[in-house]
């Protein structure tokens, strides 16, 4: 049975009151998550707050950023770097589409990321949205190939991610083939996620992939028991 990977990607939702909520849920509901791993990623302000709750009710959740600066210590107000993170989090989800589309990130800055993050023992969670640029990643940056067992890799393209609306379709085969392209590019199978439009209907399907290994989840990660629903049912 192979091991499988949930991440939950809150974005820009929850205040504090509502985090311990589901956190809350969550505890109420989770039962065997055997060769499960349940990562969650909210935003900054709910970090040391989810933290605590996490380790006071040893939880099965391990937590995330979803975003990290790429800068190390020093003058760059508003930014918050690896070695900060590495305070509280395993895990940080770099290279997001919608990071890309809303603050202009590029593929060099998402590469100088991996780098600080492993220099601080997080794991990367590196999104791809398509062949060229998984291409671009491996041809500009060796840390990507020689730390690919460190990294998740998630096939993520833009145009599957549902952006709170309604889920969008998934062509199933389609991500599996792609996700397979990465493990071909990199020379060897690498963990590989699916992002986009990930809900208790197709998640079993996904995940049932030879090459698919769990997934990044938006909408339906934000309330507890659609996200354990996911989990259990995959």
């Amino acid at each position: 049975m192979k091991q499988l990977f949930f991440i939950a990607n809150w974005k820009s939702y929850k205040t504090v009151d509502e985090a311990k909520s589901f956190l809350e849920g969550f505890k109420a509901e989770s039962t065997d998550l055997e060769n499960k791993e349940v990562i969650v990623c909210p935003t900054y302000t709910l970090i040391p707050v989810m933290h605590a709750y996490i380790k006071e009710h040893n939880l099965p959740l391990k937590l995330g950023v979803q975003d990290v600066s790429s800068f190390g210590e020093g003058s760059y107000t508003g930014a918050v770097n690896a070695k900060q993170a590495a305070e509280f989090v395993t895990h940080a989800v770099i290279g997001h589409s919608e990071r890309r589309k809303y603050f202009h990130e590029t593929d060099e800055d998402v590469l100088q990321k991996v780098k600080l993050l492993l220099e601080n023992n997080i794991t990367p969670i590196l999104c791809v949205s398509d062949m060229a640029q998984m291409d671009y990643y491996l041809d500009n940056g060796a840390v990507i190939k020689e730390n690919a067992d460190k990294i998740i890799f998630v096939y993520e393209p833009p145009g599957a991610i549902s952006g709170g609306g309604a889920f969008k379709k998934v062509g199933v085969e389609e991500a599996n083939e792609n996700a397979s392209e990465i493990s071909k590019k990199i020379g060897k199978k690498v963990i590989t996620a699916y992002g986009g439009s990930v809900n208790p209907e197709n998640a079993a399907a996904l995940c049932g992939q030879d090459h698919i290994d769990g997934g990044l989840i938006g909408q339906a990660s934000l309330n507890p028991e659609t996200f354990l629903q996911i989990i259990k049912n995959s």
